[in-house]
């Protein structure tokens, strides 16, 4: 059986090709041979084998078969590759994972495929965060009404609303970066960590390994990388799927046929809405988001699990890390590449959010009717209950202003043109502009940083 992962249906081939089992073996490999070339310098292997070990890793390509015949019989994946590797380097293959205990080729190869995501990641995340920076440029301008509970309130722009999110995938961006050197960490302690097993330069071979390989050292571990470092990194995936959930679900709303203020961009004469329904055109894309975005906020429970071992080290956390890295990187990978991609080709419609914005009529200029009702010597509480009685379904559907000018309570507070001459201003939107042209330089602040890398 294959799922979706498998086929290549989410995801991109450079993530996916992060998790074959080609990659994974190779970055084992690599570590074995930089611990080999270290060792070497140290005097702790001959340096001839230092030379040969690292030499052969450098262009080694782990043999499947080989591994899968050593595994079957050794029960041990971690032996089975080093055995398969060793073999390649002759009589030096004996110094190969010299002074070493698995959780340092496991977990140091981890980081450096965890390093590699996150740079993949963070490039996808940019690409979104250019886009919609580009579109609030481009049609940030257009005034619509605001909604709170599903309700009409207050006008906004088109691009206060892209910039809240915006704003959002912002601080992802920053979140990303600043977990990176905590959640990418190797280690070359040896068994339970102490270093015995290098010698008296146990130190300096793990710190030079480690630079080696473009990781920072930590600094204490056990025989395993503490999982609090990785668990950050499934809650940073779990909540960025969260805010394109977000996101992906007001363009759903504002394509729904009823507001119709916005939508996905559709292939006509390709794209098929529905099987049964021609006259469909659905919001596919974003309900793929939607739907992604509930499996990672799964994993984030077995990688909180894996925090908790064992003494010094246990296999609890090995077994679903198989799954749940793979499935964090690919599908977060696929989310960030659709809602670009919606973004870029989102069908606005600027005369739907002109039309729904005077469904409202003046209802929209309740506030600042009950501040201008407040500063003419109403009590507040006075003020709203008029202002609410005259826009309430008993109005008939009146303006609200129309109907206030026709009580003589509120003009004897607002003289009835002045009234009419607020049912003639435009809406009024605060500072959108302003506030969405701050949102647009942060982003772009966060955007040319350079992260501090697992590779500091």
């Amino acid at each position: 059986m294959t799922t979706p992962l498998d086929t290549g249906r989410y995801g991109s081939a450079a993530m996916r090709g992060l998790f074959t089992d080609i990659a994974r073996y190779s970055a084992f490999i690599r570590v074995e041979g930089a611990l080999a070339e270290v060792q070497g310098r140290h005097g702790v292997i001959p340096e001839e084998a230092a030379r040969t070990i690292a030499r052969r890793a450098s262009s080694y390509t782990p043999d499947l078969a080989a591994v899968a015949r050593i595994e079957e019989v050794s029960r041990h994946e971690l032996f089975a590759v080093v055995q398969a590797f060793a073999s390649e380097c002759g009589e030096h293959g004996r110094y190969v994972h010299f002074g070493a205990t698995s959780s340092d080729i496991l977990d140091t190869g981890l980081a450096l495929q965890l390093d590699a995501t996150i740079s993949l990641l963070r490039e996808r995340l940019t690409s979104l965060m250019t886009a919609l920076s580009e579109r609030v440029a481009a049609d940030g301008g257009h005034e619509m009404i605001g909604r709170t509970h599903g309700q009409h309130a207050q006008p906004i722009t088109f691009g206060f609303k892209l910039a809240v999110f915006l704003d959002q995938l912002t601080r992802c961006l920053e979140r990303l970066d600043e977990l990176r050197p905590r959640a990418v960490m190797g280690k070359m302690a040896g068994a339970v960590g102490t270093l015995a097993g290098l010698g008296p330069s146990g130190m300096s071979v793990q710190r030079e390994v480690l630079a080696l390989l473009g990781l920072p050292e930590p600094r204490i571990s056990a025989q395993a990388v503490a999982r609090d470092r990785v668990a950050e990194f499934y809650c940073w995936v779990a909540l960025t799927a969260s805010c394109l959930d977000n996101m992906a679900t007001e363009i759903r709303n504002l394509q729904r046929t009823e507001i119709g203020e916005a939508a996905e961009s559709f292939a006509e004469g390709d794209q098929i809405g529905s099987s049964a329904m021609p006259h469909k055109r659905n919001p596919v894309r974003c309900e793929r988001v939607c739907s992604l975005a509930r499996l990672l906020r799964s994993l984030v429970g077995p990688a909180l699990e894996n925090v908790v071992t064992w003494h010094e080290r246990d296999l609890a956390n090995s077994a679903n890390e198989r799954f749940t890295l793979p499935q964090a990187g690919i599908v977060l990978d696929e989310m960030l590449t659709v809602m670009t991609a919606v973004t870029k080709g989102l069908n606005v419609r600027p005369e739907r959010m002109a039309a729904n914005l005077q469904l409202s009529r003046t209802a929209q200029a309740s506030e600042s009717v009950l501040l201008s009702l407040v500063q003419s010597g109403a009590d507040r509480l006075v003020g709203y209950r008029m202002v609410q009685q005259a826009s309430s379904p008993d109005a008939g559907g009146r303006d609200l202003l129309r109907v206030l000018a026709d009580d003589p309570a509120a003009t004897a507070l607002i003289p009835a043109e002045e009234l009419s001459k607020v049912s003639d201003l435009p809406p009024d939107t605060g500072e959108s502009g302003t506030l969405a042209a701050q949102t647009l330089q942060h982003a772009a602040r966060a955007v040319a940083a350079v992260p501090e890398a697992g590779n500091r």
